[in-house]
């Protein structure tokens, strides 16, 4: 569980980062590529949300019947 947590983490912050990126930085050279790294960000989120929630383990939470 605490490593899911961890690789969900960094895969927001990347992906976060990417973005503030793309707006501040790369936009000010190529706005194509600007676009493009945006897009890539925007792919991110989902396989960090499917990274954390996989299963394999107890994690303690109760819900499971």
């Amino acid at each position: 569980m605490r490593n899911r947590r961890r690789i969900y983490f960094i895969l927001m912050g990347t992906c976060l980062a990417l973005f503030v990126l793309s707006g501040t930085v790369i936009a000010r050279f190529s706005v194509p590529a600007a676009i493009a790294v945006s897009i890539v960000a925007l792919a991110i989120p989902p396989f960090a949300v499917i990274i954390a929630n996989r299963g394999g383990g107890d994690d303690g939470d109760g819900d499971r019947g």
